[in-house]
């Protein structure tokens, strides 16, 4: 990955984006790829679809760009604030962590309160308190103090680091999906500096997170002949992955290409024959009942769209600390890429009944 790439990537992850609240981060996603678009278009909710004009079919290079967060709901009057979540954030990750509250003034800084262990019961180490129960400390005295600094319904995240480990892997809040996002713009870029003919999306949806929404607007709006959506898929080879829950998808290994439920076996293939003919390190991943991905939304849009999930390899999801190997994403980029410049040789990418 160059220092341009490697700039987008830390900018799309630096800028905080939950459910609801992605107008920064998506227009982070649209100074990039409006540098090499034909056309860039955002709908009322903040879909945003960047095009490279060309012929039939189309197809989408998709991701999400909201992340899991968590939102002020309440006041106690000592001055703490108490949360609900935003997504499917974990209650095991939150204490002791840093926050930022995204105020209409800026942002506001606090922490997720964790009774020291020396006060805490010693049968009661083991209990971990729902969101709803757990609270924040931003300094203010008493309920009206903290009442000024922030609103109900304010999106809250984990203040963000980004650390580099070893062999260059990156470990961030929020790999879950601005690596989806990234790959998306990367493989429309890639696409259009190798010359395509057909048309080419790049898509970056809002509210995943929170029911596949976007996707949903965005599959019935722009209806494309196929899509590629790019998501984060867990990496299964950490020490304390339960053994009956492993897929066989490891870190550096190269992205992962779904088989089964909303997964068209004619992309799947296709994208097994771009990534041999590509010399692209690909995985196999078996998904006999859904993705969890927008390809879940986009494969029942209109009259059915034809779709596949194409997973980053990321370890500890929804944590503050999810961990991708920087090699995984220019692969998903140049399989993205790859597949849409050869996409006329697989439509209409229909299946023979």
């Amino acid at each position: 990955m160059d220092d341009d790439r490697r700039a987008f990537l830390e900018s799309l992850l630096s800028t905080p984006g939950p459910s609801g609240y992605e107008t920064d981060s998506q227009r982070v996603w649209i100074d990039y790829v409006s540098e090499f678009a034909d056309d860039v278009t955002v709908d009322d909710y903040g879909n945003a679809v960047a095009t490279v004009e060309g012929g039939e079919p189309s197809v989408a290079l998709a991701g999400h760009g909201d992340e899991i967060g968590f939102m002020v709901r309440d006041f106690t009057d000592d001055g703490f604030l108490r949360l609900s979540r935003i997504g499917g954030s974990d209650k095991t990750v939150s204490r002791g962590q840093h926050v930022t509250i995204h105020s209409a003034d800026g942002p506001v800084s606090g922490v997720v309160g964790q009774t020291a262990i020396h006060l805490r019961e010693q049968n009661g180490n083991g209990e971990v308190p729902e969101i709803a129960e757990q609270h924040v400390d931003v300094g203010a005295t008493d309920g009206d103090e903290a009442e000024e600094l922030v609103d109900r319904g304010d999106p809250v995240t984990f203040t963000q680091t980004i650390g580099e480990l070893a062999n260059g892997r990156l470990s961030a809040r929020g790999m879950d999906n601005r690596v989806g996002i990234w790959a998306a713009a990367e493989g429309l870029r890639r696409a259009a500096e190798r010359g395509t003919d057909v048309t080419v999306h790049a898509v970056s949806t809002v509210q995943e997170e929170v029911g596949l929404q976007g996707a949903k607007m965005v599959g019935f709006e722009l209806a494309p002949d196929a899509v590629l959506a790019a998501d984060v898929t867990h990496a299964t080879d950490s020490p304390d992955t339960p053994s009956d829950r492993s897929t066989g998808v490891d870190l550096g290994a190269g992205p992962a290409v779904s088989r089964g439920s909303a997964n068209h076996p004619v992309l799947v293939e296709a994208l097994r024959e771009t990534g041999a003919a590509d010399d692209l390190d690909i995985q196999l991943q078996a998904t006999g009942l859904r993705t969890g991905t927008d390809a879940d939304a986009f494969y029942t849009a209109r009259g059915g769209i034809p779709s596949v999930n194409v997973g980053i390899p990321n370890r500890y999801m929804h944590t503050p600390v999810e961990v991708i190997d920087p090699d995984d994403l220019d692969a998903a980029a140049d399989l993205m890429a790859g597949f849409a410049v050869r996409a006329d040789e697989y439509a209409p990418f229909s299946v023979e009944v």
